[in-house]
């Protein structure tokens, strides 16, 4: 009889243990990263296979962008985003018309139409403007909001006349002085950019300021002062303000402008000189020889 030990069942039983391969592929199935890879990406891979077979059709394409954009205009063009108006802000009256011809709007336009930075670059540009800032107002109004270059002065070039600003930057042209009496004037090569030096005379003459009539530039070096009835006063090229002190001593104590004086020639400091006009001196030598003849 064979022992018990080796006695074998009669019918065969399977081994409920998985086999070696089986067992790590049940693990890797169960890892977090995969188990949500399966989750999430296989609805995802639908999708897009399902997203790429529909886009491959053309007319789709054509109308999920036409569907898009409709949307897009429906959403800039609602009330709250339209622009009605125009209002400018710190200019005078001609700044104001120069800006509304470079701004040419046809209102109501939507906000997202506007290109608000080229805008404020336009206007910016302009010679009288010395900064600009534009947004949209919460009343629907184009919003633009300028400093205005503020002129100092005249500059004479031949038949020209341009307002500079303290910083002898062009702000503007006139066609006539009677435009604006209440700046001083300066003339000459070159006088536009030496503005700051022109202010500081034209503030040291003060004193005779009720006959200045304006400034010369000469060979880019040295000025003139101009004053009524054509008289000049020829200053220095160093020691301006000093001579112009000078010249108004002297007029104050000896009435020396008021005389029939053409030329006041300042540049020798240590040998000024004064010239008659023409008038005075013929009067001077018909004086000298009716004394001689006497």
């Amino acid at each position: 009889m064979r022992p018990l030990a080796e006695r074998r069942p009669r019918g065969s039983l399977k081994d409920p243990a998985p086999s070696k391969w089986r067992y790590r592929w049940q693990r890797w199935m169960l890892t977090p990263g995969i188990k949500a890879g399966l989750r999430i990406g296989t609805p995802l891979a639908v999708i897009g296979i399902v997203a790429a077979v529909w886009f491959s059709d053309a007319d789709n394409r054509t109308a999920l962008t036409a569907r898009i954009d409709a949307l897009k205009s429906e959403f800039q063009h609602r009330p709250e985003f339209l622009v009605t108006s125009l209002r400018i802000k710190g200019s005078d009256d001609r700044i104001t018309a120069d800006i509304e011809r470079i701004v040419k709007i046809d209102f109501p336009i939507s906000s997202f139409d506007l290109e608000l930075e080229e805008m404020r670059r336009r206007v910016a540009a302009l010679h009288s403007v010395q900064e600009a800032r534009i947004k949209v107002a919460d009343s629907g109004a184009l919003e633009i909001t300028v400093i205005p270059r503020v002129p100092v002065a005249l500059w004479r070039t031949g038949d020209n006349l341009r307002l500079l600003d303290q910083n002898g930057i062009f702000t503007g042209a006139l066609a006539s002085r009677a435009e604006r009496l209440d700046l001083p004037v300066i003339a000459g090569e070159g006088a536009g950019a030496h503005i700051e030096e022109a202010l500081a005379i034209f503030a040291r003459a003060r004193p005779i300021s009720d006959r200045v009539r304006g400034l010369a530039r000469v060979g880019e070096r040295r000025w003139d002062l101009v004053l009524d009835r054509g008289v000049r006063i020829m200053l220095p090229v160093e020691n301006t303000m000093a001579a112009i002190d000078r010249v108004i001593a002297l007029d104050a104590a000896q009435d020396v402008l008021e005389r029939d004086v053409a030329v006041v020639d300042l540049r020798n400091a240590n040998r000024p000189t004064i010239r008659m006009t023409n008038a005075a001196a013929v009067s001077y030598r018909r004086a000298g020889q009716t004394g001689a003849e006497e």
